[in-house]
């Protein structure tokens, strides 16, 4: 889209943002929003407007790349699955910028939409924009932040694949066009984006040599049964999630 209507549609969302704080509750579940990317870098045309927005729920609820509990009824009402935004969730306990979300400019917060970096954004005024904006917290870069969303990921991975075939947790967990398999494979995903980022991180230093690679969660198999990511003896790994099983 182009740029004019990227920033239109950013303002939109922001509107939209302030609306949730009417939903009658005494701790509101939605606390931030930010952009980032090529938005914030003036493109034109912006391919797809990127924004994170930060829940009321603790880091260990908000997996990297899922779909925390509570927050289909904001895809819905932010309209965020229309097209043309693409969007993460993130924990109030953890910093807003990780490895894949670089330099986020919040636009509104509980205090109310951000007008000034939405006014500096439509008038392509970028050195205005780092002047009145809030920035998220960019330390989640770093390599503990990186390791800490990693065991976050797996823990989730972990609960996701036992209860996999439970009957239970497959009917509370479709719905709204979202079937377990949506949940597995977002579980899959964010894990191995940060298994990949941490060992990019360790790849990058001087003193990294292959076998200190092996500490890494996820490392080969031999001997490391015990870190996180490494398979488990016994372990049958993921199920099959190319259909149902019988009797479902």
């Amino acid at each position: 889209m182009r740029y004019q209507r990227a920033v239109e549609r950013l303002r939109m969302l922001a509107e939209a943002c302030e609306q949730t704080r009417r939903v009658p509750v005494d701790e509101p579940f939605l606390r931030e929003a930010y952009v980032f990317g090529d938005l914030t870098a003036g493109a034109d045309p912006v391919e797809v407007i990127e924004v994170a927005f930060v829940l009321n729920l603790p880091p260990e609820e908000v997996a990297w790349e899922t779909q925390p509990p509570g927050t289909a009824w904001l895809v819905d009402f932010l309209r965020l699955d229309r097209g043309g935004v693409a969007y993460w969730w993130r924990s109030r306990g953890e910093p807003v910028g990780n490895h894949r979300i670089r330099e986020p400019v919040r636009f509104w917060s509980l205090d109310g939409v951000e007008k000034g970096v939405l006014d500096a954004l439509a008038e392509r005024r970028f050195g205005a924009v780092r002047e009145v904006a809030a920035y998220g917290d960019g330390s989640g870069r770093t390599a503990a932040q990186v390791q800490e969303e990693l065991r976050t990921a797996l823990e989730h991975l972990r609960a996701v694949h036992g209860a996999y075939w439970e009957r239970g947790w497959r009917r509370t967990h479709r719905g709204r066009g979202r079937y377990p398999e949506n949940h597995l494979w977002e579980a899959v995903a964010g894990y191995l984006d940060l298994l990949d980022t941490r060992a990019e991180q360790l790849q990058d230093l001087p003193s990294t040599r292959g076998e200190e690679l092996q500490d890494l969660p996820g490392a080969r198999e031999e001997g490391l049964q015990g870190l996180p990511g490494a398979r488990e003896e016994g372990d049958p790994g993921l199920p099959d999630v190319r259909g149902e099983r019988a009797g479902e």
